[in-house]
């Protein structure tokens, strides 16, 4: 029975971290951004399946990173300004030295 349960977290069938990540939609905006702010860099549910790392500054990042302004749904506000995500330049961006 141990290896039977030890299989189906090992194949994502449980997944005991899921059921314990925080979600955006179930706090109010205030509370997403202010869970931002105290961690600096969190993950965080957006609703359903979905879930994305914000973080409260650049600092949080890898060092070519930049950041990019996260809104997510939160409980009564549908577009909610959390913080930031972490996103790589790409070629075309207006931090790419190369035009």
């Amino acid at each position: 029975m141990t290896r039977f349960l030890l299989a189906l977290i090992c194949f994502g069938v449980i997944g005991p971290a899921e059921a314990q990540r925080a979600s955006t939609t179930d706090m109010s905006c205030a509370q997403a951004k202010d869970t931002v702010s105290r961690q600096g860099g969190v993950v965080l549910g957006t609703g359903g399946a979905t879930y994305d790392r914000f973080v409260r500054d650049r600092g949080f990042c890898e060092i070519t990173e930049v950041t990019i302004p996260a809104f997510v749904p939160a409980r009564y506000t549908p577009r909610c300004f959390v913080g930031y995500r972490c996103k790589e330049p790409g070629r075309g961006d207006r931090f790419d030295d190369e035009s």
